[in-house]
């Protein structure tokens, strides 16, 4: 089986960590991995916001497969957006990591330590939004690369501190690079954050049956929650929406937080529900969904609307 993987580091540990779960079920199984170089790899120079399509990180991936260059692929399942091309399936969730979002810093400092003008690196506009709330005297600067150069830039001084998320520094053993780790309430992760996914072409009925083995069904119930709230409002990876699920197997509970967020991190609206539910995916996409649709304020609506009006400008050509 040729199983198709970005080529970084976490990437390809993600991957051969996959590749080992199968062959504990099929000792006989031989896996190929093949690297691919996706958009988001190859423009490491320009903010993902900025890139201008959805799935920056996947959709070469998913080319891939769909050309039968490879039999499945390897997700961090935060970059995939929430449409699934025709003829293929996020066939297995495997158990989550941790979801939260750390911080990391030069020296290891802690946040007070920092002095009140430092830099905080990131990407990632969700998470800028709700840490300027938190920190309004902190600048907060865009950043690329894997794990070990963003790392490496912030110890040769491009930045104080780093916003990470854990699941990455606990796959790669740097857990002691960690010097907070961010509440759900401080720093609500992107849908699907700590989770791997696994897709594949649905007609490869071989290969199907073979992933779905690996599925986690309590990790399958939080990113569908979890999805389906991205999707009941249009988000992509560019903009601020932060989603996380909770599923209590005792009592068939799920909780869900979210939050959405304009772009300078002005407006920060919070919510969080608790219910019980018939323990299926589609039990928990239909909470997350109608959960989603609750939180749309008047002031809300607007935020989206303009938060959709930069996705389309940015897509533009």
């Amino acid at each position: 089986m040729r199983v198709g993987t970005r080529s970084s580091k976490l990437a390809l540990y993600q991957t051969n960590h996959v590749v080992s779960l199968l062959k504990e079920l099929h000792p006989q199984l031989d896996c190929e991995v093949v690297t691919i170089t996706t958009s988001g790899d190859a423009q490491r120079s320009v903010p993902i916001a900025e890139i201008g399509t959805r799935g920056v990180f996947v959709k070469e991936l998913e080319e891939a497969l769909l050309q039968k260059k490879v039999d499945f692929v390897v997700h961090s399942l935060k970059d995939m957006p929430v449409e699934i091309p025709d003829g293929l399936s996020l066939v297995a969730t495997l158990s989550r990591e941790d979801s939260r979002d750390v911080i990391v810093s030069r020296d290891n400092k802690s946040l007070e330590q920092i002095p009140k003008n430092g830099t905080i690196a990131t990407s990632s506009r969700r998470r800028i939004a709700q840490l300027k709330k938190l920190y309004p005297s902190f600048k907060f600067v865009d950043i690329r690369g894997n794990i070990t150069t963003r790392l490496r830039k912030m110890d040769e001084g491009e930045c104080d501190a780093m916003i990470l998320a854990a699941a990455g520094l606990h796959r790669l053993n740097l857990k002691d690079r960690i010097v907070k780790y961010l509440s759900i309430e401080e720093s609500t992760p992107a849908a699907g954050q700590g989770a791997l996914a696994i897709e594949c072409r649905i007609d490869d009925t071989n290969t199907f049956s073979t992933l779905a083995k690996l599925d986690d069904l309590k990790t399958r119930i939080e990113i569908s929650a979890e999805r389906a709230f991205l999707g009941a409002l249009g988000g992509g990876c560019s903009i601020p929406i932060g989603v996380s699920a909770s599923f209590d197997q005792k009592n068939n509970e799920l909780t869900v937080a979210g939050v959405i967020a304009s772009i300078d991190g002005k407006s920060v609206h919070r919510s969080s529900c608790r219910k019980k539910f018939d323990a299926s995916t589609s039990g928990a996409s239909e909470l997350g969904y109608e959960f989603a649709k609750s939180m749309q304020t008047d002031e809300v609506v607007l935020i989206l609307e303009e938060l959709k009006k930069e996705e389309s400008r940015v897509s533009a050509p």
